[in-house]
C-alpha cells in the first residue's frame, strides 16, 4: 500500500512544486528586469547561481542548510541561555526545543516537514529556470506594444500587466513545457531526500524479502516494479505533451504568431 502511496506523492509534489516554481520564476524575472540595481543583481545572481550548481549537489547540500538554518533560528528564540555552540566540530547541536520537528512527534509530522523540505528545494531549483525562461519571454514581446500602450495614456505597471505579461505565455510556454518534462523526470530525486517515493519502494520491494516482509517471500522482482515506474512516467510525459499542445492553441489563438497565423489560415480554409 506504500507503494502505491508513493505514486499519490510524486503526484502531489508536481502539483505543489509546479506553481511554486513559476511563482518563483515570475518573481526572479522581475527581479532581473528590474530598473532598481540592486534588485536586478539579486535576480540575476538567482538565476545564475542556482542554474549553474549541479543539481544533485544542491538538493544534497541545500536541504541540509535549510533544515539547519529553520533550526538555529528556533535555537535563538527558544533557547537563548544555551551555554554551547551549536557548531561543535562537524555536529549540529541545538536544544530539544528548537528541533524540527521534536522528537516526540508524529510520524506522519516528520513526513510532511521533509516533504515540505522537498517541495521548497524543488522550487528553489526550478524556478530559476523559470525566471530564465520568462525573462527572456518578457523580452520577446515587442518593445513596439509597450510604447503604444503608454502612448495611450497606460501607466508603466498597467502596461506590463495588461500588455507584457498576457503575451509574454506565448512565448514562455515552450521553455515552461521542456522544463515541466525535466522536473517530471527529476522527482525520483525524493529518494535523496529521505521521501519514500516510488523509486524508494520499488527498491524494498523489488529487492529480496528480508525480516520485514517474510510475509510475501519471492525473489529479485526490482526489474519488474521499475518497469512499473518506467509506465508510469511515459504515460505522465504523454499526458503532459496533450496537455501543454492544447495550451499552447488556447494562448496562440488570436495571437501574431506562426501558431496564430496557423490557426486564422485554417479557419479561413
Amino acid at each position: 500500500m506504500n507503494f502505491y502511496a508513493s505514486f499519490g506523492t510524486v503526484l502531489l509534489l508536481l502539483a505543489i512544486t509546479a506553481p511554486t516554481a513559476l511563482a518563483f520564476g515570475f518573481c526572479g524575472a522581475m527581479a532581473a528586469r528590474s530598473r532598481v540595481l540592486p534588485l536586478s543583481w539579486l535576480g540575476k545572481a538567482y538565476i545564475a547561481i542556482v542554474r549553474g550548481v549541479p543539481d544533485i549537489a544542491f538538493f544534497l547540500f541545500f536541504v541540509i542548510a535549510l533544515d539547519q538554518a529553520f533550526e538555529y533560528i528556533r535555537h535563538q528564540l527558544k533557547c537563548p541561555d544555551w551555554p554551547d555552540t551549536v557548531r561543535q566540530g562537524n555536529d549540529f547541536v541545538v536544544c530539544a526545543q528548537a528541533k524540527l520537528p521534536l522528537g516526540n512527534a508524529a510520524q506522519w509530522v516528520h513526513e510532511t516537514y521533509g516533504f515540505f523540505l522537498a517541495v521548497l528545494t524543488f522550487a528553489l531549483v526550478f524556478g530559476a529556470f523559470a525566471a530564465n525562461v520568462l525573462f527572456g519571454a518578457m523580452r520577446a514581446v515587442p518593445r513596439g506594444q509597450l510604447e503604444t500602450a503608454e502612448a495611450y495614456g497606460m501607466s508603466r505597471r498597467q502596461a506590463f500587466w495588461r500588455i507584457l505579461v498576457p503575451q509574454m505565455w506565448v512565448y514562455a510556454l515552450p521553455g515552461l513545457g521542456n522544463l515541466w518534462m525535466v522536473l517530471t523526470k527529476a522527482t525520483p530525486l525524493l529518494f535523496l531526500l529521505g521521501v519514500e517515493d516510488i523509486v524508494y519502494w520499488a527498491r524494498e520491494l523489488g529487492g529480496i524479502k528480508g525480516e520485514r516482509f517474510t510475509d510475501y517471500p519471492h525473489g529479485d522482482w526490482r526489474m519488474w516494479y521499475f518497469l512499473v515506474l518506467l509506465v508510469f512516467y511515459l504515460a505522465l510525459t504523454r499526458v503532459s505533451e496533450v496537455g501543454l499542445d492544447r495550451l499552447m492553441k488556447k494562448l496562440t489563438h488570436g495571437q501574431a504568431t506562426s501558431g496564430g497565423d496557423a490557426q486564422r489560415k485554417v479557419v479561413a480554409g
